[in-house]
């Protein structure tokens, strides 16, 4: 099991530490709706370092990058970052991952800690083009400083215009009193906030200037569960639940991020699911009735047929409600369609709603 270089700080805080992608993670601190409200009013900060961080350089970095992503990589301008994906050739996902260009010929790919070694040799075996390839997974740390009070919180510590700065927009600058800090107006909680890339060498100094600055704003440091629960309220893909090697990003209504203007890895298979039409459908569905879908439980229709699964199920803290991510039938996906979630042998009744589930 591999440790962040800010394991030691999670524990002196007393977190509770469970295994995650190989590493030992903060799973909570006070508690998963706590630390969950923290983020949707205030400012948390997550420790995310166990993601993965490629760097690609070289006169031909954006047409590898052009060959195993879906999205449209052309379309970055320096500065900027886009969610893509890594298509398979048998119509599922090796992984979803962001693309940052830091400048001509110089990128940054950032990966789910699962996937690390598994997306190193997809993209490896695609490089015939003479691209350089650095793997700096070990070697950075990671802070998701999210939250609708992040901006003010974090304004002191740095000259980069927090606030003003553009959604999946980054700048490299000092932060914190270190230089080269990325600074990312990315995140997975949907209110907002940061995501910043540092050497390891320099977590704790960073993470205790963040706490520093952040005092007067209540930050508080939030768990890898409160983390799922945000971003599921959102609606966002967590890979290994609701996108996965069989799955295609067309099913998981990932169409957005799938741009049939260039070619790329399975292109022509994944146009023709396009123009023939999937399926089925990742829909999501809040519970009419009491009860908490969770990972793996039966969808059924009105008879008791089964009909999917819940890939992702919670107690939504925000709404107090049951909410979840599965995939039916397309008979099954429009809005307000009516399926129940088999738990403990009794199906109640859901309806499928449109994304986000939570709406500022």
């Amino acid at each position: 099991m591999k440790n962040t270089a800010l394991t030691h700080i999670h524990e002196s805080l007393g977190a509770k530490m469970v295994p995650f992608a190989g590493y030992n993670m903060p799973v909570q601190y006070e508690g998963v709706n706590i630390e969950h409200e923290t983020v949707r009013n205030g400012v948390g900060v997550f420790d995310v370092s166990h993601m993965g961080e490629f760097f690609l350089k070289g006169e031909n970095a954006l047409a590898l990058i052009q060959k195993v992503t879906s999205n449209d990589a052309s379309k970055l301008v320096d500065g900027k970052a886009q969610y893509s994906c890594l298509p398979n050739n048998e119509g599922g996902i090796v992984d979803d991952l962001i693309v940052y260009k830091i400048a001509d010929n110089h990128y940054m790919l950032v990966v789910n800690a699962s996937n690390i070694e598994k997306d190193w040799n997809w993209i490896s075996s695609h490089n015939d083009l003479g691209v350089e390839m650095i793997d700096n997974s070990d070697a950075y740390s990671l802070l998701a400083i999210q939250g609708p009070k992040a901006a003010e919180a974090m304004q002191s510590l740095t000259s980069i215009d927090l606030v003003n700065m553009p959604y999946y927009s980054f700048q490299i600058g000092e932060f914190a009193g270190v230089n080269d800090v990325i600074v990312s107006a990315t995140g997975y909680t949907g209110s907002g906030g940061f995501e910043i890339y540092f050497k390891n060498e320099d977590a704790a100094t960073i993470w205790a200037r963040v706490f520093e600055a952040g005092a007067a704003f209540g930050i508080k440091p939030i768990g890898l569960a409160a983390r799922d629960t945000l971003r599921l309220e959102m609606g966002f893909c967590l890979y290994g639940n609701d996108i996965n090697d069989t799955t295609s990003p067309l099913e998981a209504g990932l169409g957005w991020i799938t741009k049939f203007d260039k070619e790329f890895t399975n292109s022509v298979n994944l146009k023709k699911q396009k123009e023939e039409g999937v399926t089925r459908k990742l829909v999501a569905f809040e519970l009419i009735e009491r009860g908490i879908p969770r990972h793996d439980y039966e969808i059924v229709d009105a008879n008791g047929n089964i009909i999917g699964i819940v890939t992702s199920g919670t107690q939504s803290p925000s709404m107090n409600k049951g909410i979840g991510l599965g995939y039916v039938p397309t008979a099954f996906s429009t809005v307000d369609s009516e399926i129940f979630i088999r738990i403990r042998n009794k199906d109640i009744a859901a309806k499928v709603v449109k994304l986000p589930f939570y709406k500022k």
